[in-house]
């Protein structure tokens, strides 16, 4: 007599993402370029890893003291320190006061999936969230599959070719009292002081919850302090929110996924309810996070000269990516490729709008062998000099080809 199986009724999942690399690993073109990759790419085509954090890898595992005991639900409480004075500010007000804290989460989406556990339980007078960012983010998902109600929207406006601030006021101009915002890659947000100030009056007076995403302090405009500073704004205006602050990329640790959900409350009772909370989450979701990613990056962050030298990694990276855009903006200048590319040089951090149209972009993908989003947003750190005069000139071409 056959087996039923239990999975008979089960269709196939819709790919989300990875036909594009799908693809391009099938592609046996010479000249085949992928300008998707997630991670920052170095200048040889493989992934950026902070050199510091090379040493201390090797030195750390070698460390015949090393106790490799499970680590506290809540996480190792030395990264925890070090990650959230990173973010806030070593001599932080708030720190101080003992109102901010934090919990150790494992991936990049970790922190949106303890923070929206917590949400569904504890936050229940409205399930309707808003997501403004520059794509559509994973964490969108997370909030669907706790039953909230989604809305996302781009900061990119494709028809000005720039960031368009005007699109977060909106945003919470027509959000519900008592909603969600979620807002990924803050440091990115094109506000300007009194655009913030109108922005959190509205916030405060509709109780908005903001839940900020960090993805890479530092690579937006290499200073690490100015990458969190609108954050720290919202804690003095008196602000409670949670924030995904995700250290893989900036460290170059991709493959750990080491981050933190940090979080601010108005005092240390609420935070310490807070935190319990998280951390009965956090039992059910993992148990324990692994930490050789978060010993490596408490070991820099808690040297001086090691947090020196990785700074200085993190500047250099800013400055070679800054110089990339240049470079490409140029060579599409000196082709006489058909409109202005300003917006290329406008835009800060690793991943940045191209402005390119579906039919300019098919053409990339099935005549020139360069895969690229249907969004159009690629990782400058992908392009180096053994390929962007084929990508540029591509480009050039891509652009007549749909003019003409």
């Amino acid at each position: 007599m056959p087996t039923l199986s239990v999975f008979t009724d089960v269709p196939m999942a819709h790919k989300l993402e990875g036909s594009l690399l799908k693809s391009y690993k099938q592609d046996d073109h010479p000249n085949k370029t992928f300008l998707a990759y997630r991670v920052c790419m170095a200048e040889d085509g493989h992934p950026w890893v902070s050199p510091v954090v090379k040493k201390l890898r090797s030195q750390i595992s070698q460390d015949p003291s090393l106790n490799y005991e499970y680590a506290p639900v809540m996480g190792m409480k030395s990264f925890i320190q070090a990650s959230l004075e990173l973010l806030f500010g070593k001599h932080s007000q708030a720190i101080a006061e003992n109102r901010v804290g934090g919990v150790h989460t494992v991936g990049d989406n970790g922190a949106f999936q303890l923070g929206a556990q917590f949400l569904r339980t504890w936050h229940q007078d409205s399930r309707v969230v808003y997501i403004t960012s520059f794509q559509k983010e994973l964490y969108g998902l997370i909030f669907q599959d706790m039953g909230f109600t989604v809305h996302e929207y781009s900061f990119w406006n494709p028809k000005q070719m720039c960031m368009d601030p005007n699109i977060l006021i909106n945003v919470v101009k027509q959000a519900p009292c008592g909603s969600v915002l979620a807002v990924g890659s803050i440091a990115d947000c094109k506000l300007t002081q009194s655009q913030w100030i109108k922005l959190m009056s509205i916030m405060k007076s509709k109780q908005i919850f903001p839940f900020f995403d960090i993805p890479s302090q530092g690579f937006s405009s290499g200073d690490l302090n100015e990458d969190s500073r609108i954050l720290r704004y919202f804690v003095a205006q008196g602000f409670e929110f949670f924030c995904s602050q995700s250290l893989s990329k900036n460290f170059g640790i991709y493959d750990e996924g080491v981050g933190v959900l940090a979080v601010v409350a108005l005092s240390n009772q609420h935070l310490l309810c807070v935190l319990s909370q998280l951390m009965n989450f956090a039992r059910v979701l993992w148990l324990n996070p692994p930490t050789m990613g978060a010993r490596i990056i408490t070991s820099i962050l808690c040297n001086p000269a090691l947090h020196g030298e990785w700074k200085h990694s993190l500047i250099r990276v800013v400055e070679n990516i800054m110089l990339i855009k240049e470079k490409v903006k140029e060579k599409l200048r000196l082709l006489g490729t058909p409109g202005s590319w300003d917006h290329i040089t406008d835009q800060k951090g690793t991943h940045s709008y191209l402005g390119l149209n579906s039919q300019q972009l098919e053409y990339l993908v099935k005549k020139k062998h360069i895969y690229i989003p249907k969004n159009s947003r690629i990782n400058f750190t992908s392009i180096n000099a053994n390929n962007i005069d084929y990508i540029t000139q591509s480009i050039n071409e891509a652009v007549l080809y749909a003019t003409g």
